[in-house]
């Protein structure tokens, strides 16, 4: 199943009253569990064994206060935001280093795939709202350029 599908079935979940999804498409098969304790959702597929966990949209929304002005650069998908290259390297980027656009600023994981998010715009780091092996929603604010 590809990945663009299990973000629209994220999505679907996310924006619904509906707590848990099941889909089954040929050897694939797809569970989504929406929790209210911790409002977080699951998702797993069979056939190979993945599992990824997302935040839902009520935790982002609450989870600090509003984005300060300047360009916002915002995930491209869900999976995991790391600031660095591999777990030892620095980050790519710091708060008040200057960015050109087409720059890596962090990596998102997604079904084990690592994916290189690039600054959209030139300018200076003003705001990383995102820690480290953090889970990240589609849209969901990860820099802040001015």
């Amino acid at each position: 199943m590809d990945l663009r599908k299990l973000k629209t079935l994220i999505d679907l979940v996310a924006e619904s009253g509906i707590a848990e999804l099941e889909i089954t498409e040929g050897d694939d098969k797809v569970k989504i569990v929406k929790f209210t304790q911790h409002t977080q959702s699951v998702v797993q597929a069979v056939a190979p064994v993945t599992t990824v966990a997302v935040a839902a949209p009520e935790l982002v929304a609450a989870a600090g206060p509003a984005v300060p002005d300047g360009h916002v650069v915002k995930a491209p998908m869900v999976g995991t935001f790391y600031r660095a290259p591999n777990p030892g390297a620095s980050p790519f980027v710091e708060v008040g280093q200057a960015v050109k656009e087409g720059e890596p600023l962090c990596i998102i994981e997604a079904m084990k795939l690592l994916n290189e998010i690039e600054a959209d715009k030139s300018g200076v780091i003003k705001e990383i709202l995102v820690e480290n092996g953090e889970p990240v929603e589609y849209g969901q604010p990860l820099f802040v350029i001015g």
